[in-house]
């Protein structure tokens, strides 16, 4: 037969890429990423200027087509690939990443009516506004003992569907009634290519609290919320729900046309980005835990039993791989807190150093951060710069370091930074065994592990585990490849199981970071000061500090806006 080929089309929080990869071998012979030209959304929108509020981050879904206008007839190109031998397409996203559409499938930002109507565009996953709306669905699912929180750490998010749609219906309920579908953004770009929207459970599980024999949370603990939410899940949520590698559709004449492919090509249904992180990893197996490390850090635990406990963001039977429960807790501040520390927080001279050495600011830092003994700069740090997802579940804490003098240096504070996610991690991980959950294997993706090799060591030093790589550069697209490859099928050159698929087309590479003894015995004391500054700052005592801080800067906004 001749070779056969998947693309998995990632899409992140500040570009999309495509990745064609090789069925038979999992070689990935082209990629191509496309910057959003609207990025993110968090101070005003770029159309009109018109201000957002606090905690806003939105997209333009525009931004999402030109990744298939662009990324996907690239590599084709690239590789030099017959269009009719790609097979099938898979698709991962950031999640929740939602939006509201008409009838037709159209985003409502499109309509000239809502053009200047901020709730009409795409609430990015970190679009944390609706705080108050997820307090409430806490509070009332915990007084009627909502058996569906137990799935969720006895915590949902203002990240969530329901907290978001249920924000657009408290501040434009003009928006929502004109809604009639809230979508998940991989949901929405897989009906573009197919032209049916179906919804994955993998989106539909983690993220709007869906499950396989329960369905969504009922109509009367809705109606309670908000008489008007009543019949939310039965209209705005509507729609068939696919288990992962199922095939959503294929290609219209349209879409191939716009991606340089063939009509008919198989879709498979998405899958959230770090989800698709771990069969990419070639991981399969109960005990078996993926760090998808990028923006933010989501730690996939794979499991043979569900256990409900606090700390996870979710687990979801099949949600990850089928037949296994999947475990979902998270980081919302690893990339993005260290290119806060080199944008806002540098002297100059740094940069300028690291142009004359020819190298950027973070390989300088690293190189610099790597001459420090473990414990040697004296600081300690709280990874929340953007809240705490696991195991506190409280967007309102936000960024500490402790024990900064005169003669803290740059490098100080950059590689602090990098033991305060490990220690979040490894504060996640703990939670899981102590839950009785086995963790037996680590395994790290992302563009992170690619660049930062000290990031890695100091993850393998505060945990105590040895760390296996994928070798793929782009592991969440790859394993959206994988799922277009079972969404495909075996006749036609792909797999009917995504084992099968995993076991030719995911690869590690010969390379693991293994934990240093000595630094281990600095960092474990380290991380005992971790835990108290953890439960003192993160409110599991009297301490309300960093909220009533949050509460102060909110107030003061509003009264000068």
């Amino acid at each position: 037969m001749e070779r056969r080929y998947t693309i998995g089309i990632d899409f992140g929080t500040e570009s999309g890429r495509a990745v064609l990869v090789d069925t038979c071998s999992g070689e990935e012979l082209a990629c191509h990423v496309t910057r959003y030209p609207h990025g993110v959304m968090d101070e005003s929108l770029p159309s009109t200027g018109k201000r957002l509020g606090h905690d806003w981050a939105l997209q333009h879904p525009d931004d999402y087509l030109l990744v298939l206008r662009q990324s996907v007839p690239e590599v084709l190109r690239a590789a030099s690939v017959d269009p009719a031998h790609v097979i099938g397409i898979g698709v991962d996203f950031t999640s929740c990443t939602m939006l509201p559409v008409d009838a037709d499938g159209r985003p409502l930002c499109a309509l000239e009516s809502f053009r200047d109507e901020p709730h009409a565009y795409v609430k990015l996953w970190k679009h944390h506004a609706a705080h108050k709306e997820a307090a409430r669905i806490n509070e009332l699912a915990r007084a009627r003992r909502e058996p569906f929180l137990n799935r969720y750490g006895g915590q949902t998010s203002p990240e969530w569907m329901l907290a978001k749609a249920w924000q657009v219906l408290n501040e434009a309920p003009e928006v929502y009634e004109a809604a009639h579908h809230f979508v998940e953004a991989g949901d929405w770009i897989v009906s573009r290519m197919t032209g049916r929207l179906t919804r994955s459970g993998c989106g539909a599980g983690y993220k709007a609290m869906w499950h396989k024999a329960d369905g969504y949370p009922p109509a009367s603990f809705l109606r309670e919320l908000d008489p008007r939410l009543e019949r939310f899940a039965d209209t705005k949520l509507s729609g068939d729900i696919l288990p992962l590698g199922a095939r959503a559709g294929e290609l219209t004449d349209e879409a191939a046309a716009m991606m340089g492919l063939c009509p008919g090509t198989s879709v498979a249904a998405a899958i959230i980005d770090a989800h698709a992180g771990v069969p990419g990893a070639g991981a399969v197996r109960a005990g078996q835990m993926v760090m998808a490390m990028g923006t933010s850090l989501c730690h996939m635990l794979l499991s043979d039993k569900e256990v409900h406990m606090e700390g996870v963001t979710g687990v979801v039977e099949d949600g990850i791989i089928p037949g296994l429960f999947g475990y979902e807790a998270g980081q919302p501040a690893v990339g993005d807190l260290f290119g806060w520390f080199v944008r806002q927080a540098l002297s100059p001279e740094v940069a300028h150093e690291a142009q004359e050495k020819g190298i950027d600011v973070h390989s300088l830092l690293e190189r610099r951060a790597s001459s420090l003994n473990p414990g040697e700069h004296g600081l300690l740090a709280l990874d929340w710069w953007n809240g705490n997802r696991s195991v506190l579940a409280d967007t309102d804490l936000s960024g500490l370091i402790v024990g900064l003098t005169l003669q803290t240096k740059p490098e100080d504070i950059y590689r602090a930074l990098l033991e305060a996610t490990a220690y979040g991690t490894r504060k996640i991980i703990e939670t899981y065994e102590e839950a009785g959950l086995a963790v037996e294997e680590l395994f790290a993706c992302g563009g992170l592990p690619q660049r930062n090799r000290l990031l890695m060591q100091i993850y393998a030093d505060v945990t105590g585990r040895e760390i296996k790589l994928s070798a793929s550069a782009q592991t969440p697209a790859l394993g959206a490849a994988i799922w277009g490859a079972v969404a495909a099928g075996k006749h036609i050159g792909g797999y009917d199981t995504v084992m099968e698929a995993c076991a030719s087309m995911a690869k590690l590479r010969e390379e693991t970071f293994r934990p240093d003894p000595q630094h281990r015995a600095v960092y474990d004391r380290l991380y005992e000061q971790y835990n108290r500054l953890h439960d003192l700052f993160g409110g599991r005592g009297s301490c309300q500090i960093m909220q009533e801080l949050k509460r102060i800067k909110l107030q003061q906004s509003q009264s000068l806006a």
